[in-house]
């Protein structure tokens, strides 16, 4: 059968998918949008490691709650949060709803769980800058590893905004990496 771009799969296939490719794969990556927002996350998960899988969970870190049960029962084997901003300080332009406390919860949820994690920040201006890179250092600051990353603007919502702020090149990605490692070890992924 012949599917064109960007049409949905049954549940079937994708099940069917996944227990074909069980033999070569070792591990299926949910990411999002924001994967936390999904009202059968966890059955979705616990299918996985039914089928052999260990999974790895990309999110935003706004739903401390839903990442602790996860984690709680075992459902979930990594975890990598995306950081956008200085948690403390979140602007509307990326969450009109002010998630800061939650996802400083989810940190701290990751920091006491013993779950293998990473932090990734996406160094997106305004957002990440000379002033926001100390503080959103010290939030993570911990045992995980801290990727920078530059953002991609291949696909955006607002491509003006971004006309307007675009992603840092090497030598301002490698100055924001500067800046956090007074408070940890960053790896700048390219």
């Amino acid at each position: 059968m012949v599917r064109r771009f960007g049409e949905p799969l049954a549940e079937a296939e994708v099940w069917d998918f996944l227990r074909r490719r069980r033999p070569i794969l070792g591990a299926a990556v949910i990411s999002g949008g924001e994967p936390t927002l999904q009202p059968d996350l966890a059955e979705f998960c616990r299918r996985l490691q039914g089928l052999g899988y260990a999974v790895k969970l990309d999110t935003n870190g706004s739903a401390p709650e839903v990442i602790s049960g996860l984690i709680d029962r075992r459902l979930i084997n990594y975890l990598a949060l995306d950081l956008k901003a200085d948690p403390r300080r979140y602007p509307r332009e990326i969450a009109p709803d002010d998630p800061g406390e939650a996802i400083l919860a989810t940190i701290a949820v990751l920091k006491r769980s013993g779950l293998p994690h990473e932090f990734r920040i996406t160094a997106a201006a305004p957002f990440v800058s000379r002033e926001s890179m100390p503080a959103m250092a010290r939030a993570v600051t911990g045992l995980a590893p801290v990727f920078l990353q530059r953002c991609r603007l291949e696909t955006t919502l607002d491509p003006e905004f971004m006309s307007r702020h675009p992603p840092p090149d090497p030598d301002a990605l490698q100055a924001l990496a500067d800046l956090a490692r007074p408070h940890l070890p960053v790896h700048i992924r390219a």
